[in-house]
Order: C-alpha cells, then structure tokens, then sequence
C-alpha cells in the first residue's frame, strides 16, 4: 500500500511513532523547497487539465476513490490506529465515512455546480462556479483520513487541485491517501502530499505558489496560517478550536443523556475539535446525571486500541498527556470533585478518562480547550444560565442541547453561538450539512454544497443585446 515510502526515506526526517508501543514505524524526509516548487509545477499542469473535464467524469473518479476505500478499509484503519492509536472500530468507521462523503459528492456534486440563471433586465444573466487552481490543505493528526478528505473531496470536485501539508505525526496516513487517489486512477497530481514543515507550507503561501488555503488544525494555527493568505489576498477556511457546551435541561431523558455524554466527550480518546468539552447540567437533574455518567464512565475500556472490544486508546503524543494532567491537577488544587477510572500501563501514551465535577471558570478545565478524555461538569439554575455560561467562551463550533419540548430547545439554540447545534444527540459532521465555527473556531465552511462553494470563483455573466 505504502510504495512511496522508499522513495522519501532518509535525509531531514519526520517520525511515525506508534503511541501505544512508543516504537519508532519509519522515518521520513522532508521536502527541500526545490523539491517542493517542483511539485507545485507538476499540480499546476495537472489543474489545467482537471479544470477542464467535465464535472460529470470528474465524479466518476471519486465514486472510483470510495471503491478503493472500502476495498483497503482494515489496512487503512489499521494504519491510522498504529500511527495515531485510535480505537480500531472508530478508525475502521472513519474510512467507511471517507467513503459515505465519496458517495455523497459523487451524486450530489454535478447538481451543486449547475449554472444559475438569474432574471434581470438583461437578456441574460447567469452564475457559474470555476476552480480556483491549487489549494493548500493543512491538516491536523486526529481525524487523519477525514479531515483530509472532508476538504479535499468536495475541492477536488469543483475542478481544484490539492496539495495536502498533513500533520508530521502521521506521514505514513498522508502518504497512503494519495496512492488511494492513484489507485482509484485519478491522473498524477491532482491530489498530492507534501511532506514538509510549516515554514514549508507558510512559503507556498507567501511565495504565491497555491490560490486558496485550507486549514484544520490549533488557533496559533489558524492565526498565522489567516494572516499569511490574508497578506496576499488568499481564500482562507479556517477550522479551528473548540468548547463545546452540553446543555441537559431539566426536562431531559436524563438516562439517554448521561449515556450519550460519555460517548460525545470520549469519541476518539477525546481528541476532537467536536467533542463535547463543558457539561452544563439542570440543578435539578444534575444528581442523576452524575450517578449515570459515573457509571458509565467506569464501563470504559481502556488499552490496545486494535482490540475491538477497546474504548480508549493512547493519545497521539506524550505531549498531550502532559498537558491534561497539567489541567486536571489545576482542578484538584481548585477544589474539583474528580472521578478517574482506568488502569496504568508500562508502555504507551494513556490518560485515564475522567470527570471533574464542581468545575468552576477559573480552572483551565473550563478557560482552556481540552483535548482529552475529561469531562467538566457544571450544575447551572435555570435555562437563561445555562446560555449565558454556553456563550462564556473564545470558542463557537458545536453545542448540544438535551430535553423533552423541543421548541424550548430550539429557541435556546437559537441563543447559542456555535456553528451547529444537535437537539438530543451529540455534534458530529454530515456531509449533508455545512460545518464550520464563529468566534476563534474558524472562518467558512465545509462539506454540503457550501463548502464545495468556498474554493471556487463564483462568476456572474450578464448578456445584452
């Protein structure tokens, strides 16, 4: 699967390390930046060939890609729970939803990109939708297929190029999404990775060498990432941090809530910009959500994670277990109630679930985002409480809100600051519907027809006699 590993070994190099065995899997060589403009030549000849095929054989290679996708899907689970230590059946869900936003764009991708036709007082007038040339995706580690392919596909169908700067924690991820693209017999450079650094990506921005910029990844991120494209008059969408409230009303099925906030908090090690990140809980129901949630929390298996039966794997670096436990002891010197479950092992990158309850707004549990399996609880009065501490962040991606009357709950949603909002289920992403932040999560949007919309010149033409 991995034939480009021989060809970009050795040199300055990047690591693929394993985080539950902590074993070094391959060592790569980062692109020296004549190596890397040689490839942006290649992607620029490449777009003025794709640009000009028809939208309608351009979605035969992605029904093509979803193919090879579900015809490798274990090895490419497998791949991204050695590299990134993901649970093997979330990992093995992730490639079929690769495959599902395949389908998605395959069928639906035609329609979005039709001409539209305007009345005016012309003779006519119209919309149309043209690529934009190279985009520059930078992505994050903890999605590794999905991130990537969530921008990506849509791009792509729109006519664009991509080069994809992936994260350097999982070259081994990046290099087997572009032979899938190989394998699913799109022509060369359509979709390339390069491996190389930030000030390798941050080059291709300034030197003008891409049109367009896509970033998932932190704010500092984000920041420096928007300020480069800005400076040169780039198209940016910026996918950035996130705080995500979980409101349960008093009015809640408090049970299938409670169930429903471990799985929302702890989904991919509780490594995801998604995630539910600050529980806000009815005073008057907030007993029998903490007794619920406790239990469950406490049925958790935590260990290998390509044992089927594991929920909670390693985290991605031993960085990030440094930081949570940094978070949690400021808790616990604040005065916090913590309930940790789990076991300690000799080897891998574990962090062991937890809830903190009690939590108040000076810990960094709740000022900080969280990127880990710990849950801040928060028992609130009333509705009008809960928003208020819902809104009290940098952050704007996702909420939930849990309850009975649903007008109520979506007048609240109305209320919230986020980009979306799940009414008795937890934040996850459609290919249907757009995703995206406010605030300090981000800027534009992804998958539907909006985002296949952000990377594309959107050109009227008016016609007189």
């Amino acid at each position: 699967m991995l034939t480009r590993i021989k060809e970009i070994r050795m040199g300055k190099k990047i690591q693929s390390i394993n985080p539950f065995t902590g074993s070094v899997m391959n060592e790569f060589q980062l692109l020296s930046p004549k190596q890397i403009n040689g490839e942006i030549a290649l992607s620029r000849k490449a777009f003025s060939v794709w640009k000009s095929i028809p939208v309608e054989e351009r979605t035969g290679y992605i029904k093509q890609l979803a193919g090879q996708l579900r015809a490798e899907k274990r090895a490419y689970a497998e791949l991204m729970t050695s590299e990134m230590g993901k649970p093997i059946r979330e990992s093995l869900a992730e490639i079929e939803k690769c495959a599902w936003l395949c389908d998605y764009y395959a069928e639906a991708a035609s329609h979005f990109l039709q001409t539209e036709y305007i009345k005016t007082e012309a003779v006519k007038s119209y919309v149309t939708f043209e690529p934009l040339g190279i985009v520059l995706a930078i992505m994050p580690w903890n999605f590794p297929f999905w991130q990537a392919f969530r921008f990506c596909i849509p791009a792509i169908c729109a006519g664009n190029v991509v080069v994809l700067k992936h994260a350097s924690n999982v070259p081994m991820c990046a290099v087997a999404i572009e032979e899938a693209f190989k394998k699913a017999r799109f022509q060369d450079h359509v979709f390339t990775t390069l491996l190389m650094d930030a000030k390798g990506a941050n080059r291709l921005i300034r030197q003008d060498k891409v049109d367009a910029v896509s970033l998932t990844g932190s704010n500092k991120a984000g920041a420096e990432v928007g300020a480069l494209a800005g400076a040169r008059i780039k198209k940016c969408v910026l996918e950035l941090g996130g705080s995500d409230p979980f409101i349960v009303l008093d009015d809640a099925d408090v049970e299938k809530a409670a169930m429903m906030a471990v799985s929302a908090r702890m989904i991919n090690t509780g490594q995801s910009c998604i995630a539910a990140k600050r529980f806000i809980i009815h005073e008057k129901i907030a007993d029998e959500f903490k007794n619920i949630f406790s239990a469950r929390l406490r049925e958790i298996k935590m260990g290998d994670p390509m044992d089927e039966s594991t929920d909670i794997g390693p985290l991605a670096r031993p960085d990030l277990v440094a930081s949570l436990n940094e978070q949690l002891k400021d808790a616990r010197q604040k005065g916090a109630e913590v309930i940790q479950v789990g076991h300690s092992f000799s080897k891998g990158f574990f962090f062991a679930p937890c809830a903190v309850f009690n939590a108040t707004k000076d810990m960094k549990v709740l000022s900080e985002e969280v990127f880990g399996p710990i849950a801040p609880v928060v028992v609130v009065r009333d509705e009008d409480e809960a928003v208020r501490l819902a809104n009290d962040t940098q952050y704007g991606l996702g909420a939930c809100i849990w309850g009975r009357n649903i007008e109520r709950a979506e007048r609240l949603a109305a209320r919230l600051e986020v980009g979306m909002v799940a009414i008795n289920d937890m934040v996850k992403s459609d290919p249907r519907l757009p995703f995206g932040g406010v605030k300090k999560s981000g800027i534009g949007r992804e998958l539907s027809h909006y985002g296949l919309k952000e990377f594309v010149n959107i050109k009227s033409v008016v016609v007189k006699e």
